[in-house]
């Protein structure tokens, strides 16, 4: 039950932000928010103004407390969906994950990414721009190296497109964010690049806990049929088994 609730919450909390992303949007005032010319972040702004970094624009976000929150919310629910799918005490192989330190240090990583998406609710770049560059950071750097090498502890079990997805998209990511430092936006725009470093890992976040809902929902019907039929819900090896 634990390791679904863990799909469950990385579904949830990706499914929340791009639905509160789009109703933040939605009430941006002129000029229109646009996702070439402006940063994610830029929804959770608590000022309206002209910014000059990294590039200039001006940012007036009326609904900024429900994208801060939307952050928050995503980053805790990435951070509990890693610590219930990780085994005991998010060090043991769990249903998605080997044992060993690849995978541990993947899903370190990735925890860390979901601590970047709490830091940007927590401090706007306009109150606090620090605090928000270091949370920016563990999403698209730290984050995205937990997404390359979870390609390599993920257990055979998950769908060998998804563990290929894995470190295929981090790597792209990984990418995208040098460029995004470089001022390099090859005609996608700042926002673009952005987004090309900060959502492979929402999507394959995302993806991995639709399977995991699938794959224990699934479980789930097997059992209570064996049940009905008068069968060992448990299996080969228990009591009177």
């Amino acid at each position: 039950m634990k390791e679904r609730i863990g799909y469950l919450a990385w579904v949830v909390g990706v499914a929340q932000f791009f639905v509160v992303h789009g109703i933040v949007e939605s009430a941006w005032a002129r000029p229109a928010y646009s996702w070439a010319r402006n940063n994610i972040s830029d929804l959770g702004n608590v000022h309206c103004g002209l910014r000059t970094w990294p590039e200039s624009r001006y940012i007036c976000s009326p609904d900024h407390g429900l994208m801060n929150g939307s952050f928050i919310a995503l980053g805790v629910l990435l951070v509990v969906g890693f610590v219930l799918t990780g085994g005991a005490g998010g060090i043991g192989g769990g249903v998605p994950w080997l044992g060993g330190r690849v995978a541990a240090l993947a899903r370190m990583l990735l925890v860390s990414g979901g601590v970047g998406f709490v830091l940007i609710g927590l401090a706007p770049t306009d109150v606090h721009k620090g605090l928000h560059v270091v949370g920016a950071a563990l999403i698209m750097g730290t984050g995205n190296a937990g997404l390359v090498l979870a390609g390599f502890g993920l257990a055979d079990r998950v769908p060998r497109p998804l563990r290929r997805a894995a470190g295929l998209l981090g790597v792209v990511a990984l990418l995208a964010f040098g460029l995004f430092l470089s001022g390099h936006y090859l005609g996608l725009g700042m926002g673009g690049m952005e987004r090309v470093a900060a959502y492979p890992l929402l999507f394959w976040v995302a993806a991995l806990g639709l399977w995991g809902v699938v794959l224990r929902a699934g479980r789930t019907r097997a059992a209570v049929a064996e049940v009905r039929a008068g069968g060992d819900p448990v299996g080969p090896g228990s009591a009177g088994g």
